[in-house]
């Protein structure tokens, strides 16, 4: 014989049942109305069946005596055992029950249940309660099993008044009882389950009426979850779902009010951080870069994935992370920092931490790269220009003393220190005058008159001016303009004097026997004004700085030709503030050209950048 298999725990998966709101009501509900039906049904059952055994019970005593009345008015004699249980066998069909005579000594004269022949086998029933409280003149009713009956009786006995018997008693089976009263408990049950039929559909009703509710609640709370905060439920009512609607509508204005005002907040302080100036940067307790705003990637040069890394892997300066260990110990601290790399960067840090629900270290960068080279540019142009001022100012004291001294003893010198007074004046003006021109052009105080000038014009009048000089000095000076040569744009004042400048430098340096030469070059949409000449030449070391304010190549040799350091700086301003730009080429014992690019036209199609241009 071969076992059926079994099935272990784990042989099969889990079966999971899901239930959902309306069945878990339902089944609530279910198991509320079965238990009232039932409790109601088993409390309905045992009143009813006490009230049918009273109302049986009362009924048995009614015929009692009304087979004791028959019976008290029988012409029967006592020992006359025919007759009584002739008549108890009538009156036992007409009560529908076992009728039973008893005479005053206990003994049975008559039986319905019991035949004649019988009778004398038929215990004493003198001892029995039912027939002793009879005997005594009081109704009474006793319930046993009878072994003559071999059933469970219900027994009610009366006294016979003025019979020759003392006691007629009517007995019902209990089985009886039963047959009477199982059509009241199938009603019954019929009524349990009819109820609880309608108590099912009307719970079923009100399940999907109330389910119906909470899957909207549901479906709400899941759409409000996901994000969708302008979802309402809608409910209206009195009832505890309606109430739970219009709190979760108001929870979800209340969120949106709350997201809607973080949001802007979020947006007004990235608006603000992006347009920032400054950088700013955010470390956490761990110090790790928590957040920096665009300037900050653009001084430090960041990729933007440096969030989550600690300070020295975003941001390789020692002294930068010597800062935020001290602020992080808790003192706010403030100092400047060089960063080198592709951009060096000179910034001003200010650090401090912060406390709260959100702790870390705020520093703030500040970019002092071009104030700190301003502030270098304005040491040394005060330097310079003390130096320069100096320097004519010395020279005309000593020629002043010394006139002073030998006016008398040597009235002859007087013309030659008049000479060095008047030359060092002329020097100091010129150099007053070109700082003041200067200064008119970067204050933007120099106002320009833009308009198409031919570049003939413009080169006849310098080369007019500077002729007799350049014969003076043994160098060439010519100009040329190829036929059909288009106009220049710019201002015929400042571009007089960016010429005049240059021919001007051009005719002190070049040498005697050298050549200076003026041309203008059309470049596309851009004018080239080129001075040239064949001169000694710049070394390339000083060609980045020639541009600058008091920069010379040779300072001896200027300021004894007279140049004051100034011309190339206002070249290259005016030139700026006109829209163009000018730069100089230049090889050792071959010559030197400046080239002045200017727009034809008022909006050039492409930068003024000079090698673009070329």
């Amino acid at each position: 014989m071969k076992e059926a298999p079994t099935s272990s725990p784990t042989s099969a998966p889990a079966l999971r049942v899901r239930l959902g709101i309306r069945a878990k009501l339902f089944l609530i509900a279910l198991g509320l109305i079965t238990l009232s039906v039932f409790v109601a049904y088993a409390s309905a059952r045992a009143e009813i069946e006490q009230d049918a055994l009273a109302r049986i019970r009362g009924d048995l005593t009614v015929r009692a005596r009304l087979v004791a009345t028959r019976a008290s008015v029988a012409p029967h004699a006592a020992d006359d055992l025919a007759a009584w249980d002739a008549l108890a066998d009538e009156l036992g069909e007409e009560s529908g029950g076992r009728v039973t005579f008893i005479d005053a000594d206990g003994r049975v004269v008559g039986d319905s249940l019991v035949p004649l022949e019988r009778l004398g086998d038929v215990e004493n029933h003198g001892l029995r309660p039912e027939v002793v409280d009879a005997m005594g003149g009081r109704d009474r009713q006793s319930q046993r099993f009878s072994t003559t009956t071999d059933r469970h009786m219900i027994y009610a006995a009366v006294p016979v008044p003025g019979a020759r018997i003392a006691v007629a008693r009517v007995g019902l089976a209990q089985a009886d009882i039963e047959t009477a009263v199982r059509p009241m408990r199938q009603a019954l049950i019929i009524s349990a389950g009819l109820a609880l039929t309608v108590a099912m559909i009307v719970a079923s009703l009100a399940v999907q009426v109330a389910s119906r509710k909470a899957q909207v609640l549901m479906n709400a709370a899941r759409r409000m979850a996901a994000g969708d905060l302008d979802m309402r439920t809608r409910l209206v009512g009195d009832d505890e779902f309606a109430e739970l609607g219009s709190a979760l509508d108001q929870l979800a204005r209340s969120l949106s009010k709350t997201l809607k005002d973080l949001s802007e907040e979020r947006d007004r302080l990235s608006g603000i951080l992006e347009s920032m100036q400054e950088g700013v940067l955010f470390l956490d307790e761990e110090g790790r870069v928590a957040l920096f705003n665009p300037a900050l990637r653009e001084m430090l040069l960041l990729h933007g994935d440096e969030v989550g890394q600690t300070l020295l892997s975003a941001v390789r300066s020692s002294e930068l992370k010597e800062l935020i260990d001290k602020v992080q110990s808790g003192e706010p601290s403030t100092a400047e920092i060089n960063v080198s790399g592709l951009k060096p960067r000179q910034l001003l840090v200010r650090a401090a931490r912060m406390d709260g629900n959100q702790r870390g270290v705020l520093a703030v960068f500040v970019d002092v790269t071009e104030t700190r080279r301003l502030e270098n540019i304005r040491r040394e142009f005060v330097a310079n220009v003390s130096h320069e001022l100096r320097t004519p100012v010395t020279s005309i004291r000593s020629a002043t003393e010394t006139l002073q001294a030998a006016v008398e003893t040597r009235p002859d010198m007087a013309p030659r220190f008049i000479e060095i007074i008047d030359r060092n004046a002329a020097r100091l003006h010129e150099l007053v005058e070109d700082l003041l021109d200067l200064s008119r052009i970067e204050s933007r105080q120099f106002r320009l008159s833009l308009e198409s000038i031919p570049p003939a014009e413009l080169f006849e009048q310098v080369v007019e001016l500077f002729s007799e000089r350049a014969e003076r000095r043994r160098v060439g000076l010519v100009w040329d303009v190829a036929e059909g040569t288009g106009l220049v744009l710019g201002d015929r004042r400042a571009l007089e004097r960016v010429l005049t400048n240059l021919v001007d430098n051009a005719v002190k340096y070049a040498g005697e026997g050298k050549t200076v030469s003026l041309r203008a070059e059309q470049r596309r949409d851009w004018m080239a004004l080129v001075v040239s000449d064949d001169g000694p030449g710049i070394e390339e070391r000083h060609l980045q700085r020639l541009f600058e304010r008091f920069y010379r190549v040779d300072a001896g040799r200027s300021r004894e030709l007279g140049g004051t350091g100034l011309g190339l700086s206002i070249v290259k301003h005016l030139v700026d503030s006109m829209g163009g730009r000018v730069r100089v080429d230049s090889s050792v014992g071959v010559g030197t050209t400046f080239t002045v690019l200017l727009p034809r036209r008022e909006r050039p199609s492409f930068p003024p950048h000079p090698e673009a241009a070329s």
